[in-house]
């Protein structure tokens, strides 16, 4: 009953948030995603290092049909489902510096988003996966569609009209897998085994690779998927904009992973070179472009969606090694960029602009803001005992494995990364004085209250991988099975 818990939980707290006003609605929105992030923690304590699913629920939904609410964690999905219940509370603490109108539907789209995300990670039912994978497309699309920037409503469609569109072509590829089950007499079924248990010819799964791929492209994003993404994490209030980047992309990973690769490993095995091509592009597109922006939070998300072509890499790779440093490197992530993304609303917030040529000598009266943004810069560049380091080794591991150049292209996102992050946090932090030097002040203690646990995270990923690794190391294993049987 965990699992259902984790699911539920934040939909009873978000509606009880529509008694709630300003500050109280804050504090309860805080106190539900700890609870909800106390009780992942008790699940990956009392859980087993396994490959088999646990927590499990499995009674019938569409019982007529076939389909299941069946809900479970193994080891990947409560790897994701820790990040998720670990930044989330996060991430409203890092909004309390903002005075968002109608504050309690604000934080009660932030919980029901959580569900959304729990439901994905947790779904062992294809259309109880798809259910969730709109429910978390619904608030997001109303957070930066309300309360983000100017350009929000042309930015905010554009996102929504890229993302349903794919959302309905995996659909039409589970409803296609749904009747393929039930061939020969069979029941149907949407359950995730009957999936893996399907014998498609090549043909078949070649074409049925694409339909579920966009969708995870998509949301990952992977080249030439990605147009909405920039414009979408900058136009984004910063708490939807680290919902974004530090979870919900996480999502496609995950499906790709969950969905993709055991269902049509053939259609994989087609595909996969000319995706490798694309995520390769992807890593230094994102990196070239990512130097010649003046916008800090511009400059991160073309960062994001580098480090995310190397992830989808690693996907692809078919390597356990690249396999594994993607689970890592999705940790890694989510707490570096969630991270980034903060420092870069709190300069805006002390100095009205997130122009890079506008910035400068703000280390001078804030050192620790400095320590902090440095300590998550350098992970994000993967600098050794940082979460960074960890999940690219292995990824670029993976990756030159399955082919050198490619390994060797790809590792150049770390040069690249060195030189647009550290020239960014030289001119920013470093440069010469500015207008904003002897004003702008340090960190207060409600935001080193977000900042200190991402970074004990930066080093507990950093120097004590294997925390995580072996939690996922049985789920990993078991679809790398499933592919090469």
């Amino acid at each position: 009953m965990l699992t259902v818990f984790l699911l539920l939980f934040p939909v009873a707290a978000a509606l009880l948030l529509h008694f709630a006003k300003g500050n109280a609605a804050r504090v309860m929105a805080l106190g539900a995603a700890l609870v909800e992030f106390v009780v992942a923690v008790y699940a990956a304590v009392v859980s087993q290092v396994t490959a088999q699913t646990q927590f499990e629920v499995n009674v019938p939904w569409i019982a007529s049909a076939g389909i299941n609410f069946h809900v479970g964690m193994d080891g990947l999905s409560l790897v994701l489902v820790l990040l998720t219940t670990f930044l989330v509370p996060l991430i409203i603490l890092a909004s309390f510096r903002h005075d968002y109108p109608n504050a309690s539907a604000f934080y009660a789209l932030i919980l029901f988003m959580q569900t959304g995300l729990i439901g994905v990670f947790v779904s062992l039912d294809a259309f109880l996966f798809y259910f969730f994978w709109e429910v978390a497309l619904i608030p997001i699309y109303f957070l930066a569609g309300v309360w983000g920037s100017e350009r929000r409503i042309a930015v905010t469609f554009k996102f929504f009209l890229y993302t349903i569109i794919g959302s309905l072509f995996m659909l039409a590829a589970f409803v296609y897998l749904y009747f393929q089950t039930g061939i020969n007499g069979a029941v149907r079924s949407s359950d995730i085994i009957a999936f893996y248990n399907l014998t498609l010819s090549s043909d078949q799964q070649a074409w049925v690779f694409w339909l579920i791929f966009i969708a995870f492209a998509v949301k990952m994003p992977v080249f030439p998927f990605h147009t909405w993404q920039p414009d979408t994490y900058t136009e984004s209030p910063a708490p939807a904009t680290m919902l974004l980047s530090g979870i919900m992309l996480k999502m496609g990973i995950y499906g790709t992973l969950r969905w993709l690769l055991p269902v049509v490993p053939k259609g994989v095995s087609h595909w996969g070179p000319l995706v490798m091509v694309l995520c390769i592009i992807g890593i230094i597109y994102g990196a070239i472009i990512a130097i010649r922006q003046r916008d800090v939070k511009r400059l991160i998300a073309y960062s994001s969606l580098s480090h995310v072509g190397l992830m989808a890499a690693g996907v692809f790779s078919l390597t356990m090694m690249g396999l594994q440093g993607t689970v890592i490197q999705m940790l890694a992530h989510g707490v570096n960029v969630v991270g980034m993304f903060f420092i870069a609303d709190i300069i805006q917030r002390r100095t009205g602009t997130r122009d890079i040529s506008e910035l400068g000598g703000l280390t001078k009266h804030t050192p620790v803001l400095s320590v902090t943004f440095l300590v998550l810069l350098l992970s994000t560049v993967a600098l050794p005992l940082t979460a960074g380091f960890v999940g690219e080794f292995l990824l670029l591991g993976g990756v030159y494995q399955y082919n050198h150049w490619m390994g060797a292209v790809a590792g150049v996102t770390i040069i690249l990364g060195a030189v647009y992050l550290l020239r960014m946090f030289q001119r920013v932090m470093l440069g010469p004085d500015t207008q904003f030097t002897a004003t702008i002040k340090d960190l207060t203690g409600a935001e080193l209250a977000v900042l200190v646990p991402l970074i004990l995270m930066v080093f507990w990923i950093g120097l004590f991988p294997g925390t995580f690794m072996r939690i996922s190391e049985p789920a990993i294993m078991q679809i790398m099975t499933i592919v090469n049987r």
